[in-house]
């Protein structure tokens, strides 16, 4: 265990790597606004006077049905423009992913020099835990297995509670490596740790997502081994949710509906932050849990290439997976095995 100071400071130092004269908006909420507010004392100590600070309430309501959700300000997107480093450190709520964080990562891609990190639904657990990490051992790592994936086509994945489905990757996509270095025109979630592209294809199989969900799934129904949710995989899209929990299948088939691509299979990822021991059923960290997640819709064209597009984006993260990447196992039961 680290410290929230510690994260911070590794958020400010290691990770966006902020230099003198440099600046900064930290964008935050009142749930976060004390990790928000050690994130600013080691800018200011960096960068003295240059950080520009948002609380989110201070646009609007921000009601947990998304009947309608908090839009992202043009103010705060026009300080971006003329920044060198962004944070956005907050919870999430339904609705926010495409009414507010989109349109902020728009900004991002749009100043080429801002170098932005990512933390929706950070909290004091994160920062003692993911943000307080070796990062050099997940660099590492992280490397390790580009090398290896950055050439394949075919990766299976299985894990003991029933996972089993084969990705076709496409040559022309890239692989992103997310190491916890955050470049200029980039952004990465923090705490940080993967290797992901896009799907190509999965042309059936069925994934059991026995560990956590993403979008507002995740503080809304938490860790999900004892009621896993099971996903039937045809045509690279999901034909069919099974879970006990009629709630939140009923949820799921809703969130799927909203554009044409909401149901298809879009980022497939590895994570590779091996100084985590466990999933603490928060979506940013436990998707960088050594193992699979895949995502629906979404698949980040932006980074990965990919030529389709979707305004969904819902993370479902695997336990105990095996991975074979073209005949060589490079995990076994969620120990990596290079």
């Amino acid at each position: 265990m680290g410290s929230i100071q510690y994260g911070a400071e590794q958020a400010v130092k290691n990770c966006v790597r902020l230099k003198p004269d440099e600046k900064v908006v930290i964008i935050t909420d009142h749930g976060a606004g004390h990790i928000a507010g050690e994130i600013e004392r080691w800018t200011e100590e960096v960068s003295p006077g240059n950080t520009k600070k948002y609380v989110m309430e201070n646009y609007g309501e921000r009601p947990d049905d998304g009947s309608s959700p908090l839009k992202f300000p043009e103010e705060i997107g026009e300080q971006m423009l003329s920044s060198d480093v962004s944070f956005y450190c907050a919870s999430g709520k339904k609705g926010e992913l495409q009414s507010f964080r989109i349109p902020m990562v728009g900004y991002v891609e749009k100043n080429e020099r801002l170098r932005h990190a990512h933390m929706p639904g950070i909290n004091d657990e994160l920062m003692c835990t993911g943000m307080s990490v070796d990062y050099a051992a997940v660099q590492d790592m992280c490397s390790k297995v580009a090398d290896i994936v950055k050439k394949a086509r075919l990766i299976t994945v299985t894990t003991p509670a029933g996972t089993d489905f084969t990705v076709n990757l496409n040559p022309g996509y890239r692989w992103k490596v997310s190491n916890g270095l955050i470049g200029s025109t980039d952004w990465s979630n923090l705490p940080d740790g993967e290797v992901f592209t896009c799907a190509d294809s999965i042309p059936s199989g069925v994934i059991v997502v026995d560990g956590i969900l993403g979008d507002y799934f995740s503080e809304k129904y938490g860790l999900l081994e004892k009621n896993p949710v099971t996903l039937v995989v045809e045509d690279s899209r999901v034909r069919e949710v099974r879970c006990s929990n009629e709630q939140l299948v009923a949820e799921l088939n809703e969130y799927m509906r909203q554009d044409e691509n909401a149901d298809r299979i879009g980022e497939f990822a590895i994570g590779t932050n091996i100084g985590l021991d466990r999933l603490v059923g928060n979506l940013l960290q436990d998707e960088k849990f050594p193992g699979v997640h895949v995502a629906l819709g979404h698949g980040y064209p932006e980074k990965t290439g990919s030529d389709w597009n979707s305004k969904a984006h819902m993370d479902a993260v695997l336990k105990k997976t095996t991975i074979i990447v073209e005949g060589q196992t490079i995990m076994e039961t969620g120990t990596f095995t290079i």
